[in-house]
């Protein structure tokens, strides 16, 4: 298997840990462990698992979270990786530390990151660094399958919403169509859009950045390259998001305003998520171009 930085790692399969023969001194610790890991972290899974099945702005964790552990599937076990008790014991009390003081505070965002934590804690524990860098993609994408918390929901609804609603209104003026625009409510002659928070783009924020991770991760190779297309992300949800806005006005304006509501307008909001989508895809496959050609130049230079 190669590695993200093109050098050659050897790996093993990580099924090799569920068809190895154990003795009763292992899987009994192992099961202490595991009964010890339901009973702190059993509540903060259950709240995280009931937002992913029922709340809008997090079900997108349904899909990354079995992403996740297919990543770490994908990538095997180190074949040198050792585990390292020590550290990966300090990383575990920290996440039953910060579990605790989040339930004290009855602050779910803190809670549910320290199951993430503890996970990473397992991990060093039973494999050491080397083998946490190695998943680092995988633990990334289980760490933004946790919904951002409330207060910072908050402090990005408002500007998003604002600069969709000034980029829309341009796209509006554009079409000669009369508007007036004060802060997220615009006005046309027939009717009063309102930019609400699932039009600002931050419905989709989390799971385009989740993506873009992910399409870094997977096809681009530098450091450089991997941040740019994650920066992107939030430009990208801005001006689609425009265009939406923009659409939504067009349409009530010229056909029908009914069309600012209900099934059209969701419908409206989905196809401008999978344009998002193809943009990214199409900004991660130039970026691999270029990089495929720098490393060449680089190589023939060499």
């Amino acid at each position: 298997m190669v590695a993200a930085g093109a050098d050659l790692v050897r790996t093993r399969p990580l099924r090799e840990l569920l068809t190895r023969p154990r003795s009763v001194a292992v899987w009994l610790p192992t099961g202490v462990a595991a009964a010890a890991f339901v009973l702190l972290f059993a509540s903060p899974v259950g709240t995280l698992v009931h937002d992913w099945l029922h709340e809008d702005d997090a079900n997108y964790g349904l899909l990354l979270f079995p992403v996740a552990l297919w990543l770490a599937w994908r990538e095997g076990l180190l074949a040198d990786a050792y585990p390292d008790t020590r550290s990966g014991s300090f990383v575990i009390a920290g996440a039953v530390l910060i579990r605790l003081l989040g339930s004290i505070a009855s602050e779910f965002f803190t809670q549910r990151f320290s199951i993430w934590l503890a996970i990473l804690g397992i991990v060093v524990f039973c494999f050491g660094w080397r083998q946490a860098r190695h998943w680092w993609l995988a633990l990334t994408i289980l760490l933004l399958a946790i919904p951002l918390p409330a207060l910072l929901i908050n402090s990005l609804a408002i500007p998003l919403q604002f600069r969709a609603s000034s980029l829309g209104t341009l796209l509006i003026k554009w079409r000669h169509i009369p508007v007036r625009t004060e802060g997220n409510v615009i006005q046309i002659p027939n009717a009063t859009l309102f930019v609400a928070e699932a039009c600002s783009g931050l419905r989709s924020l989390s799971a385009l950045v989740a993506l873009g991770v992910l399409l870094s991760g997977m096809y681009l190779r530098t450091v450089t390259a991997r941040v740019l297309l994650v920066l992107l992300v939030v430009p990208i949800a801005i001006l689609l998001n425009g265009v939406r806005i923009f659409l939504t006005a067009f349409l009530v304006y010229f056909v029908d305003p009914e069309l600012a509501n209900g099934l059209a307008h969701e419908r409206q909001g989905l196809a401008m998520f999978v344009v998002a989508f193809a943009a990214l895809g199409a900004v991660t496959a130039v970026a691999h171009l270029i990089e495929a050609r720098l490393s060449r130049r680089t190589q023939a230079h060499a």
